[in-house]
């Protein structure tokens, strides 16, 4: 905790129910904070401390043997408690002096009542003052917390989060961003700063390289303590705060961290928020690329500018993201246009981030509750799909936490602004078969018949082929409520085994047979052979196409 929150052994000393003690050993340990008072009258005692305690005790489990205080004290060191209170008259009449010399050989601070003291006036005291104090600590953090919050609507925002910071804890503060120069309060000198950076940079990259779970980092460094703390969110460390420390780190100040970087997070976030608004108004052209409204290669360079070379020579995949919040009470949590359109441009500068991250370079846009993406493949050595995986993953797992339902379609590899409306085209057929196929991603080259179906665009064509070889299932199946569609679906699927069918199908073997002799009656017993069995799952897709909200 901050200085003026904690509980030292030296001050303990100056209550007043400590007037009449003395200290006899640990001169050197009385900075030891004082987490709690216990009271231990017993010789095994291990597991009933949590260190930092102040031990008060008659002598009841040692008397004067010393051997039992030497295995009494070794305890008592291994749980690393700040002090030892011996009460003299009950059990003990004097301290031998092998007791004291073991005392300061471990700077355990050894203070002695020289005649019987009450100990419950002395834990209500020291207790009462250690909750007055860490009520008083959270009463400052949530004021400080607030002064944070306030801070993030000026301008300089993060400059005076930075200063309230350093003033609470009394720590150097050290802020390194990502995209600007990082600040030292107070300002140290050229010789220290440049020390300070090349020590932290290689801290931080080898905690990014290492893990990214957003806690923050310590480590001592030539007596000193340094707190690393990433600042960020949807994924992505924005920047870094550091605090150094002359002491060992107390929960104020991680309390304290936490609610800056949160403060500066959602700065950052507001920031970027504005930022992405104003790419979206800036990338609007893209729909009209995609939708074919754009046939000139000139016009998409003037709107791309000089990066357009590059761009236009990297493979790319269109994306298509679907969005939306789970029900609650039966009404969307999006219900109006401005709902919308908020949630959809925080999606894009979080797909942005993460397509980034996976070494993508991503073109957006928006149109109601999809968010398009144009991502362009800036790294040949790792397969693409593999990394498309990744960010989708990312994504879905970002996206749950604001209980939001992410459905993605994904176009097949393209090269050329000029092309891009095609992989569009497999980015829509893939997400409408979403439903269908009962995944949350579609990728158009693993749909297998389907994307020869998508092609014939007389859909009386594909109506007729599912009337010549499903028609007496369809029939028998809308007659009497049952499922032999399914049943043969779940069959040809598996190859024809009895076993694997029943089991998705949740139905004993018997039941099975019963729906495969109905199946057979009303196929002919040659459905099984390569081209009637073909044909029936050609059939079973074209009719899924159709009938998309089936589920079968």
């Amino acid at each position: 905790m901050n200085q003026d929150y904690q509980l030292t052994v030296e001050e303990v000393l100056g209550r007043p129910f400590f007037q009449q003690a003395y200290i006899a050993a640990g001169q050197e340990g009385l900075q030891r904070l004082v987490r709690w008072v216990h009271i231990i009258e017993v010789i095994q005692f291990e597991e009933l401390l949590q260190g930092g305690e102040m031990i008060l005790t008659t002598g009841a489990a040692f008397k004067s043997d010393t051997k039992l205080f030497m295995l009494y004290l070794e305890q008592l060191i291994n749980n690393n408690v700040s002090c030892l209170c011996i009460e003299m008259g009950h059990y003990l009449s004097l301290i031998p002096q092998d007791w004291i010399d073991a005392a300061e050989a471990c700077g355990l601070p050894l203070i002695i009542f020289p005649q019987a003291v009450r100990f419950i006036d002395i834990t209500q005291d020291i207790h009462a003052y250690i909750i007055n104090q860490h009520h008083k600590a959270l009463q400052d953090l949530e004021k400080i917390s607030r002064e944070f919050h306030r801070m993030t609507l000026s301008s300089q925002g993060v400059s005076h989060v930075l200063g309230l910071l350093q003033s609470s804890t009394k720590a150097q503060v050290i802020y390194i961003p990502q995209d600007s120069q990082p600040r030292f309060i107070p300002q140290l000198g050229s010789r220290e700063t440049t020390q300070w950076l090349e020590i932290l940079n290689s801290q931080i990259e080898l905690d990014t390289t290492s893990r990214n779970t957003g806690s923050p980092v310590v480590f001592e460094l030539d007596g000193q303590t340094v707190i690393v703390q990433p600042v960020g969110a949807m994924g992505k460390t924005w920047a870094h705060i550091i605090l150094v420390l002359g002491r060992k780190p107390q929960e104020y100040e991680y309390l304290i961290l936490d609610s800056a970087s949160l403060s500066i997070a959602q700065d950052l976030l507001r920031k970027r928020y504005m930022e992405e608004r104003k790419l979206y108004s800036q990338t609007l052209w893209v729909d009209d690329l995609l939708h074919l409204r754009i046939r000139d290669e000139e016009q998409v360079k003037v709107l791309i500018g000089h990066g357009f070379k590059q761009l236009n020579e990297l493979p790319y995949h269109v994306i298509l993201l679907e969005f939306e919040h789970r029900q609650i009470e039966n009404q969307s949590v999006l219900e109006d246009g401005e709902g919308l359109e908020s949630a959809g441009i925080h999606l894009s500068l979080a797909a942005r981030s993460i397509f980034e991250q996976h070494m993508f370079h991503p073109l957006l846009t928006l149109k109601n509750n999809r968010l398009v993406v144009v991502a362009f493949d800036k790294m040949s050595k790792r397969p693409a799909k593999e990394r498309l995986q990744q960010v989708f993953q990312s994504l879905q797992l970002l996206k749950a936490e604001e209980e939001m339902e992410l459905t993605i379609g994904v176009g097949q590899s393209n090269r050329s602004f000029l092309q891009a409306h095609v992989s569009y085209q497999e980015a829509l057929q893939a997400i409408s078969l979403a439903p269908t196929l009962r995944g949350k991603v579609q990728f158009f080259d693993e749909l297998g018949v389907f994307q020869l179906l998508f092609h014939i665009p007389d859909k009386q064509i594909l109506h007729a082929f599912v009337r010549t070889y499903l028609g007496p299932i369809l029939d028998y199946d809308q007659t009497k409520g049952s499922e032999l569609l399914r049943t043969l679906k779940v069959y040809l699927d598996n190859d024809g085994s009895k076993q694997v069918a029943a089991q998705q199908l949740f139905i004993v073997r018997q039941s099975l047979y019963y729906r495969l002799e109905k199946i057979e009656e009303l196929l002919g017993a040659d459905y099984m052979l390569p081209e009637k069995r073909l044909a029936l799952q050609v059939g079973i897709r074209a009719y899924q196409l159709i009938h998309p909200e089936l589920k079968l």
